[in-house]
């Protein structure tokens, strides 16, 4: 006979082994669940981090500047001011869906911190929709006094805006990286060229399982201190699932618990 522990332990595996065979349900980060005044944008003068569904986010202050990096979250819209200043406003009618609140990234280059959002546990990567802050969109339409405006005054520059997202598992090591152009204008046609101004929604599962999520910006517009171009982006409805045992795994395990009790039994003749 099975000793009882060996029996409790079979019980409870196969029923997680079943539990897995049942679609375990997205977790979305939809960012409606902080509080925010309309037309605003979060912006304490610390360094923080907030949480929005399964996804932790790093919002880092710098007193000796007043300026930010990494993440914050807001819900302004704005397609004509150009500049600095309009930093917290993404290049769209609204957040994704229709929705109020979205996240908005800094990806400094000059922190040598990487701006990431990271799990409590693994978590299996479904989806994210991606847009343009304003700020970014309109120093690419036209140029700015840092940037170049994009296509050059001919319209024929292959110019380019790269968002890669990279998994990182438990350990650190890179389970995959997605690239997202939120600008590109290498098309021979030119007509074809754009500056992404609507939210596009971007497969992540080719991540696989993921402890975190790191971003990084590059641009066809460099010089000396690196990008030129305003490396900022919008970011709404992150879903993800929670990243179970598979049941083939599982089974495994209980195999191994067999030959577990196989091995009590046989020492208990003895």
């Amino acid at each position: 006979m099975m000793p009882p522990f060996l029996k409790a332990c079979a019980v409870s595996l196969a029923g997680l082994a079943a539990a897995t065979c049942a679609q375990a349900a997205p977790i979305v980060s939809t960012f409606e669940d902080l509080s925010l005044a309309p037309s605003s944008h979060y912006f304490p003068e610390a360094t923080a981090t907030f949480t929005s569904g399964a996804a932790t986010f790093e919002y880092r202050y710098s007193s000796d500047y007043g300026s930010w990096s990494g993440w914050t979250f807001g819900n302004e819209t704005d397609r004509v001011t150009e500049g600095f200043e309009n930093q917290f406003s993404v290049y769209n009618a609204a957040a994704a869906g229709g929705s109020q609140n979205f996240a908005l990234a800094y990806v400094s280059a000059y922190e040598g911190v990487p701006t990431a959002i990271t799990f409590e546990a693994p978590v299996l990567a479904g989806s994210v929709a991606l847009t343009n802050n304003t700020y970014a969109a309109l120093s690419m339409k036209n140029g700015d006094a840092f940037a170049k405006k994009f296509g050059g005054d001919s319209g024929n520059d292959a110019d380019w805006l790269l968002l890669s997202i990279i998994g990182k598992d438990a350990l650190g090591a890179t389970t995959g990286t997605v690239d997202v152009y939120l600008a590109d204008y290498r098309f021979a046609d030119n007509s074809q060229d754009y500056i992404l101004d609507q939210w596009a929604t971007v497969d992540l599962t080719s991540l696989g399982a993921v402890s975190s999520l790191e971003f990084q910006m590059n641009s066809s517009d460099t010089g000396l201190y690196g990008i030129n171009t305003p490396t900022y982006f919008a970011l709404d409805n992150l879903s993800v699932t929670a990243a179970v045992p598979e049941a083939s795994t599982l089974a495994m395990m209980l195999l191994g618990l067999g030959f577990m009790a196989g091995a009590v039994r046989r020492q208990s003749r003895r």
